[in-house]
């Protein structure tokens, strides 16, 4: 029974020090010293002043500066995700006060808040030059508990265990693939074999890289094991980063965190001949008494702290579900009958981002709204779409594009950052793409010329993996039923990402093919069986590629072909075994072999009848293959029903799977 006062005192302690690590702290001050009676001081008080409500309206992030050089004045705000916009209003205006009173006449300040009875973490940043995407690694702040973890023989357990436990944090904060402002962010709940859970937080402010977020992390843990290892838990923090840890639930953001369960428990030791006592690895004797107080003393202790929990959070609960929260910019909200996450962004933010959708931030036109160019404050660079106002046919595709593209994330697939629907406002909010979409390039004289044989086939390439990834890897099936060049994207690398799923069809794991009474797409485009007959099936994405990859070799639309279209025109010149006729006069000098080769490709993809199309997936094989023997085509269909829709403009259907709920 020895054993038992040491835990009892090990867990009393513990309880009684849950505030150990956050004794107030000052802020960190560095930097070149100001004069008392320059501006630059009134300039932090006044930039100071709008951080607490700016963060909450920019989603938990806010850069600003004001003033002019030399008293210029740069600062950012963050809070962590997941937080109450109250206790972030609280944190940040508690945290600009005190910077303020510890560095009166100092250029550079910061300071990471987790006071745990606010339930949120907080940054404040300043300098006088600035500091938005740019890592800053120093100075480094450690603040360790109190209290030191009690040798055992599992230490080493113990810390084989946090370092795999660190390593998933790490890996899951730097993912950054989710579409939250707060992107750098992971709060794990690990579960060890011979010691309490442990708790482990890392947030990275969001305008670095994910590689500088990685470096920035891995060397707070590293200063805290070198300096501080061996203790009960401890924050380690830079200005651009922040990693903590403890045996406990520090703050609200382990509310909701799934226990992670350790590597697997050593096998257990003999018992002793007598079957009064176990021993260990070093021969000492443990009584079964001594073993029983072990697991009681504790366990009894974290019951009592369980119930206290319970009673605590359901509480909290109870207030926060009578005080409705004010929507802001980027809050996540069920909006979907499937219960998917969504971001809604606030419309006085998307105004100021357009400049109250300025004619001079127009990026492109269609059928269903205008695409304009934005700016957040936080200085990331948006494209947002604003619907026509009125248009039934524009509800539809809100409504279908953000149950969608909420659900799908590829690199070929353009990012829907989030969207608004205040009044009659309805607004997509996409990831800015800064070159436009392909048919500025491909349908341009002079552009085209950009666009080398490597570039294009790129595209290609790119195009044909979002298709599959469509078709056959996410967790929905979708068809896309517009893919045309004008619904094609291209990044600063010229990467193809595809646009626009507004009439996209969702299908069922194992469904093949449906039927529909409302065409959706643009003529030229669109397979002959659904023109038609209403059929629709992966093959019919698989026959708007075809069109779109013979457009890519010729440089010419597929209206430009008076009476036939490129496919028809394509296969004559095939049949007459003169292909290079269709090829782009850029390209003629280039590959002959390997763009006859995606001659042959498109035309498979144009085959009047859908069974004898390949599938995308046969597709890539193809493109990466030198040696793979490849079909002959047949004929397309020489059937079109271009009229007055072939100048790109869509025929918009219905097909909505789900509904989103505006208010």
């Amino acid at each position: 029974m020895r054993k038992c006062p040491t835990l009892l005192i090990f867990y009393a302690s513990s309880l009684l020090v849950l505030q150990t690590l956050n004794v107030v702290n000052a802020a960190t001050c560095v930097g070149s010293f100001y004069n008392g009676s320059s501006s630059y001081g009134v300039n932090r008080k006044n930039l100071f002043s709008t951080l607490a409500s700016n963060v909450i309206t920019n989603g938990g992030f806010y850069n600003a500066s004001l003033g002019k050089s030399p008293n210029k004045v740069h600062a950012l705000a963050l809070c962590i995700r997941g937080y109450k916009p109250k206790a972030c209003i609280s944190c940040v205006e508690k945290v600009t006060q005190q910077i303020q009173a510890d560095c009166p006449n100092r250029m550079e300040s910061f300071k990471w808040d987790n006071d745990d009875g606010d339930n949120v973490s907080c940054l404040v940043r300043s300098s006088n030059h600035s500091t938005f995407k740019n890592l800053t690694l120093g100075p480094a702040i450690l603040f360790p508990s109190a209290l030191t973890i009690e040798p055992s023989k599992n230490m080493t357990i113990f810390k084989q265990e946090w370092d795999a436990t660190v390593n998933r944090t790490l890996e899951a904060a730097t993912k950054a693939e989710n579409s939250s402002v707060l992107k750098y962010y992971s709060a794990v709940n690990a579960e060890f074999t011979e010691f309490p859970n442990v708790y482990m937080l890392m947030q990275c402010t969001p305008d670095i890289t994910s590689r500088d977020c990685m470096r920035c992390l891995g060397d707070c843990v590293s200063y805290f094991n070198k300096q501080y290892w061996g203790r009960q838990g401890g924050e380690s923090s830079r200005p651009s980063c922040v990693f903590r840890w403890d045996l406990y639930a520090f703050h609200g953001a382990f509310d909701n965190i799934t226990r992670v369960p350790a590597p697997p428990r050593p096998k257990a030791q003999a018992q002793a001949p007598n079957g009064s006592s176990i021993r260990d690895k070093k021969g000492r004797s443990i009584s079964y008494g001594g073993i029983i107080a072990i697991i009681v003393v504790p366990s009894f202790i974290n019951i009592l702290v369980f119930i206290f929990l319970i009673k605590f959070y359901a509480r909290r609960r109870k207030l926060n579900n009578a005080t409705n929260a004010p929507l802001f910019v980027g809050s996540a909200e069920y909006s979907d009958s499937d219960g998917q996450f969504m971001l809604r962004f606030d419309l006085g933010m998307i105004l100021m981002a357009t400049n109250d959708f300025s004619s001079e931030n127009i990026l492109g036109q269609g059928g269903f709204g205008t695409v304009y160019k934005g700016t957040l404050v936080n200085g990331q660079e948006i494209a947002v779409k604003r619907l026509t106002r009125g248009s039934g046919q524009g509800d539809l595709e809100f409504k279908n594009e953000v149950s969608l593209l909420t659900r799908l994330q590829h690199r070929n697939l353009v990012k829907l950052l989030g969207f608004c629907c205040e009044g009659d406002e309805e607004i997509l909010v996409y990831e800015f793409v800064p070159n436009s979409s392909l048919d500025h390039f491909i349908f341009d004289e002079d552009k085209r010329s950009l666009l080398t044989w490597e570039v294009r086939y790129k595209i290609i390439e790119g195009i044909a993996r979002g298709l599959v990834y469509l078709h056959e890897d996410s967790q929905l099936k979708i068809i896309h039923r517009d893919l045309k060049a004008s619904n094609i994207l291209l990044d600063a690398e010229m990467n193809p990402k595809v646009a626009d799923f507004g009439t996209a069809r969702l299908f069922n794991t194992d469904e093949t093919r449906a039927e529909t009474r409302r065409i959706a797409g643009t003529r030229g485009y669109m397979a002959p069986e659904y023109l038609n007959h209403g059929q629709i099936s992966a093959k019919s994405d698989v026959y708007s590629f075809g069109v779109m990859l013979l457009e890519m070799i010729s440089g010419e639309r597929n209206n430009s072909f008076v009476g036939e279209g490129i496919a028809a025109f394509a296969w004559k010149r095939w049949v007459e075994r003169k292909p290079e006729i269709i090829i782009d006069h850029f390209l003629i000098d280039k590959s002959r072999n390997e763009i006859t080769k995606l001659i042959q490709i498109g035309l498979l993809c144009v085959q009047e009848h859908a069974a004898k199309r390949p599938t995308m997936s046969s597709v890539i094989v193809w493109l990466g293959s030198e040696t793979t023997t490849i079909p002959l085509p047949k004929a397309p269909a020489f059937t079109r029903s271009l009229s007055q829709s072939d100048d790109g403009t869509s025929t918009s259907g219905s097909d909505v799977f789900t509904e989103l709920t505006c208010r």
